[in-house]
């Protein structure tokens, strides 16, 4: 009998059924890949609008993403865009998932965040996923690390399930964060996710 059970166990942990719901915030958060780490510089304090944190909202790059691309080197070139070009004071989001599902911060989660749209990000944890989701599918790596880091987030600032949306669903400006990534939204499989991780 204790052979059945041993297999029945092996069967399940290759399966992942024993660890998909696994999730340790602290560990999540010490994963984080700080701005420090891929070489930005913080933002400037006295130009912040600060923020108490009430919502998470979904944004896509929006532009191509390729296999091979440097996440890194596209970090320090939206810091340095967001900057000089748009005059804001740091990279519009407050986290950035790449390709393989790293997470890396952006800007400072006490300060509020930039949009090209007529919305008013303040109070909104601003999430990015690399890619155009107009055109491409999200992949698993970056579906695990959103659930993830929404729920991290939900946790950390206690946010409701129901305040996880999306940049279109405050601009009627934009099809960000693209229909491929949204539909997961739109379903409901998201926010079913983060609320099992909650549990």
């Amino acid at each position: 009998m204790k052979y059945i059970i041993s297999f029945l166990f092996i069967a399940a942990a290759l399966s992942g059924c024993t660890s998909s719901k696994e999730f340790s915030s602290a560990r999540f958060e010490a994963a984080i890949i700080s701005v420090q780490q891929w070489g930005g510089t913080p933002a400037d304090s006295l130009l912040a609008r600060r923020q108490t944190v009430t919502h998470i909202t979904l944004h896509h790059q929006g532009e191509p993403f390729p296999q091979g691309k440097d996440p890194v080197r596209y970090l320090r070139n939206l810091q340095t865009w967001s900057r000089k070009t748009k005059n804001w004071i740091d990279i519009p989001y407050h986290y950035v998932i790449d390709l393989d599902g790293k997470v890396y911060e952006g800007r400072n989660i006490l300060y509020a965040g930039d949009t090209n749209t007529e919305y008013d990000p303040a109070g909104h944890a601003l999430i990015e996923v690399v890619g155009n989701f107009e055109e491409v599918e999200p992949n698993q790596q970056q579906l695990d690390a959103l659930v993830k880091t929404m729920a991290w987030l939900a946790k950390k600032y206690s946010v409701p399930v129901d305040s996880i949306r999306s940049h279109r669903d405050y601009s009627a400006n934009t099809v960000c964060p693209g229909k491929n990534l949204y539909r997961y939204l739109e379903n409901g499989w998201i926010r079913s996710e983060v609320t099992a991780l909650l549990r």
